[in-house]
């Protein structure tokens, strides 16, 4: 039997562009549990977005997977324009509803922490759900850009690209 567990900050915009912290590095989860940079080595996307960690309620992608110094930052999207249960969830991150991240994943290496909980060194990383209460407090979706933020922008592009051809 294979044993997933589930660990993780999150925003999202109006296009279901959506980023966050999945774990940081430094401090451990609420079961004791602290997984150590180099832990994530050989994560890479696509990886699914789940909502609440149910493998039957995927709602989006994550496009970008990157270990930092400060931990496991992700980037992805809700896919808004063909799921009604990506809106939905969207509108629960939007509203503060579910604001956090939880990384499901099973640990290659890892020793007892004094004290309760592990030191994890090394997990094969399968899944990252948007959830209510995260297991690390300080996994947290991050930005929430706004589509007026996003037209902004592609305006600007639109522009640049337009100069570049004249």
């Amino acid at each position: 039997m294979i044993a997933l567990e589930l660990k993780a900050s999150v925003s999202v915009d109006d296009t279901g562009a959506i980023t966050g912290m999945a774990w940081p590095f430094g401090s451990p989860d609420r079961m004791g549990d602290e997984i150590l940079p180099g832990a994530f080595k050989g994560a890479k996307a696509p990886l699914p977005l789940l909502a609440f960690h149910r493998p039957d309620d995927p709602v989006g992608v994550w496009e970008a997977i990157t270990e930092t110094p400060k931990g496991l930052a992700v980037s992805g999207r809700l896919l808004v324009d063909d799921l009604p249960r990506a809106r939905e969830v969207r509108a629960l991150v939007k509203s503060g509803a579910v604001t956090g991240l939880s990384i499901g994943f099973m640990t290659k290496s890892a020793s007892a922490r004094r004290g309760g909980g592990r030191t994890i060194r090394a997990v094969e990383l399968v899944e990252i759900s948007l959830v209510s209460v995260p297991a690390h407090p300080g996994a947290r979706v991050s930005s929430a850009k706004s589509a007026e933020q996003a037209i902004t922008l592609a305006e600007a592009i639109n522009r640049a690209a337009e100069r570049l051809r004249a």
